[in-house]
């Protein structure tokens, strides 16, 4: 097994045995320099990193040694060049920093490796490669799941400078992003580089570049040889540029070559970078168990570091000496800092932890969301759909950021007609129609947000969104978090999704699958059930994106999108004014004022159990509803409040038995101490089946009926 003692030892008595040359012409040398030291301060912090978890000061092993030739890419890009890194980018780093005055790569990369609380991007809440002032956007992911978010602000950073919409990054600005050989097989992977050729072969600005770093093993999986090139090197569309990060000289022209292709061109390339990595995929790895030690050996000559060294002394811009004392100086100064360091703070509460979470500041969001409102709809009562559409175009109006896309969102006007008419009015650069692909929707969601702009991604189904979920828990509502709020990702997505629609489609159209987004740190998700609240938690949730960064899942019942009567044809029951407020987060709304029975639903158990109620009324049985309206964060205090004004509270959930919004109410009055009746009733723990057997496991009227009447009759 390769150790850093041996590696050192390989690597030092490599460079000591070269031929010293006299200087010649050479304008990349000075280049080479920097890429020099930002590679030794690389490798230096990953021997460091082992140091510090054995001695109990650190708390990540996940190096970068053998890809330190990802420092030229650094030397070929500008440093307003936004940046969405592989975990083995300690090269870039250090190179990228070095190109901004007054920045501190070791202290930064150290301070996370100790999960110190003033570490300047996570704040000690993860290892990552980020930092503001060098755009570089923090990644924690293993799988090139921000390769959607890249290409979506690749794609945004444009249609934001066409809209007048102030953008982080210049007009002209490439989006990197890098990931390894092994990653690239990853469907996320696949269609993001799908998307980013697709939207290019459309004629429309795509400038990424996309840096696969091929050391040919992931973790201890060889990729096959010649993979990468094959599938990627003569794709249409795609300019390919191959490197070996051991031939530093034709590696910087070839990163230079793709950047410069990418920024004058506006289109997608990918840089194959051929790396080596040492010392295992981390500090628990024991490389030994699935490779030779004569192969671990024969990657010594491969090394990049040598690489850089061998190109600065044959071109006599510095002695084998010269490298050597140089990299012991900056031993030292790793050393130096990671001493400063002992005792450095990490994070001490809970509280600590969340804050860059959700932040929420409620009275900015009102005033932001009563600027997004159309008085001249206030006495026209509406469906759900046909509110949704009135908000959404006065959102557009009213906010140049607001972008609304997804796929059949722009010509056809949705599935079910709720977006129509809305690209006929504001454009195709404000409402527009994508690709059917969910993580890709999402991807161009989170760039857009990055970009300055307010996006209002759709998901046709709620059943597409669980191939993509992802995209909103590891990137979209991670982002705040490891970042300390310094980038957010403002987004409202709206699902259409649950259940009853007279049995159509399956359970693909129907689907009661919350529990996914309930379990998302700092998600909102909204479901409103009638027009007007769907108008004023619209207007909420954007707003709370502009003013917060709120990510917000708004979840419409697809069955309620043109309900118009409640208990009987023609009655025009389920239509509802715009009311012109917004919806405060985690607030319900109670219909009715029964005094014996307390039944707390959302969704489609609005409507249904405000016709229970009714019957109930003739049994003499007096019943409120409660409209949770957001299922995260729950309006616990409204539940409360309402159960103790009656001492009964049935929960009528549509979501299933194991695992729905139901079992979350029942907690929250457990936990608060209420000592009152509960009954629930909810779905079956099943799929939803095609046709009328749908009724047989969706939560019905007769259920919620029975269950009433028992727990109101119950002494």
């Amino acid at each position: 097994m390769s150790t850093p003692a041996a590696l050192e030892e390989a690597l030092l008595g490599a460079i000591a045995s070269l031929e010293p040359r006299t200087a010649t012409a050479s304008g990349s040398a000075e280049v080479l320099r920097g890429v020099f030291d930002a590679q030794v301060t690389s490798r230096h912090l990953d021997v460091v990193a082992r140091e510090l978890q054995a001695a109990g000061r650190g708390f990540y092993t996940i190096g970068s040694a053998g890809h330190e030739s990802n420092a030229l890419v650094a030397a070929a890009l500008r440093p307003s060049d936004p940046a969405l890194l592989h975990y083995r980018s300690g090269g870039f780093y250090a190179a990228r920093a070095a190109q901004v005055p007054g920045s501190t790569p070791i202290r930064d990369v150290l301070q996370s490796l100790m999960g110190a609380a003033d570490e300047p991007i996570a704040g000690g809440r993860h290892k990552v490669f980020g930092n503001a002032a060098l755009s570089i956007i923090p990644q924690t992911s293993t799988i090139a799941s921000h390769l959607p978010r890249a290409v979506g602000l690749a794609v945004a950073l444009h249609r934001a400078h066409r809209l007048g919409v102030p953008a982080t990054w210049p007009e002209d600005a490439v989006v990197v992003c890098s990931f390894g050989d092994a990653s690239a097989n990853h469907s996320t992977a696949v269609g993001a580089i799908n998307t980013a050729l697709n939207t290019a072969f459309q004629g429309l600005p795509v400038p990424v570049l996309f840096v696969c770093e091929d050391n040919g093993i992931g973790i201890s999986v060889p990729t096959p040889a010649g993979w990468i090139e094959t599938v990627y090197g003569s794709r249409p569309g795609l300019t390919y540029v191959s490197a070996d990060g051991a031939d530093p000289a034709t590696a910087l022209t070839a990163a230079r070559r793709a950047a410069g292709y990418v920024r004058e061109q506006r289109k997608p390339a990918f840089l194959h970078l051929r790396t080596v990595r040492y010392l295992g995929h981390a500090g628990s790895d024991a490389e030994i168990s699935y490779r030779t030690p004569t192969e671990i050996a024969a990657d010594h000559a491969r090394d990049p570091i040598l690489g850089t060294a061998r190109a600065l002394v044959e071109a006599g811009a510095a002695t084998p000496d010269e490298l050597i004392g140089r990299y012991r100086v900056l031993r030292a100064e790793v050393d130096a800092v990671a001493e400063s360091l002992r005792g450095a703070r990490t994070l001490g509460s809970a509280t600590e932890i969340v804050a860059p979470l959700a932040p929420r500041t409620p009275d900015a969001v009102a005033r932001a969301a009563a600027g997004l409102y159309d008085a001249s709809r206030a006495e026209q009562p509406a469906t759900l759909a046909e509110s949704i559409n009135a908000t959404l175009s006065a959102a557009i109006e009213r906010d140049r950021r607001v972008v609304v896309f997804g796929e059949d969102v722009g010509r056809k006007g949705g599935v079910y007609g709720v977006t129509r008419g809305l690209a006929r009015r504001h454009g195709r650069a404000r409402v527009f129609d994508t690709l059917l692909d969910e993580q890709s929707i999402l991807g161009l969601g989170l760039g857009a947000g990055l970009a300055g702009l307010l996006p209002v991604p759709e998901i046709q189904y709620l059943a597409y969104l669980h191939n993509a979920e992802d995209q909103l828990r590891g990137e979209a509502a991670s982002l705040s978090f490891f970042s300390t709020g310094q980038y957010r990702n403002p987004l409202v997505v709206r699902i259409a999704g649950l259940a009853y629609q007279r049995g159509f489609g399956g359970h693909f159209h129907n689907d009661n699958g919350v529990a996914v987004l309930r379990d998302i740190p700092g998600l909102v998700v909204a479901c409103p059930s009638r027009g007007d609240d769907a108008a004023a938690m619209l207007r909420t949730c954007l707003a709370a994106a502009a003013v917060d960064g709120t990510v917000s899942a708004f979840l419409e019942p697809i069955a309620l999108y043109h309900t118009r009567d409640l208990h009987e044809d023609g009655d025009g029951g389920w239509l509802a004014a715009d009311p012109g407020e917004h919806a405060p987060i985690g607030r319900a709304r109670v219909h009715g004022a029964g005094a014996d029975l307390t039944i707390v639903t959302f969704g489609n158990g609005v409507p249904m159990s405000l016709r229970v109620a009714k019957r109930l009324a003739e049994r003499r049985i007096s019943a409120q509803v409660l409209d949770l309206r957001w299922l995260a964060p729950l309006p616990v205090e409204d539940i409360v409040r309402e159960a103790n004004l009656t001492g009964r509270v049935l929960v009528a959930d549509e979501t299933r038995h194991s695992g729905g919004v139901g079992e979350g109410v029942v907690t929250a009055l457990v936990e608060s101490g209420y000592d009152g009746r509960i009954a629930r009733v909810a779905s079956h723990d099943s799929f939803v089946p095609l046709g009328t057997a749908a009724s047989h496991v969706l939560l019905g009227e007769q259920q919620i009926e029975k269950a009433a009447v028992e727990l109101a009759e119950k002494e």
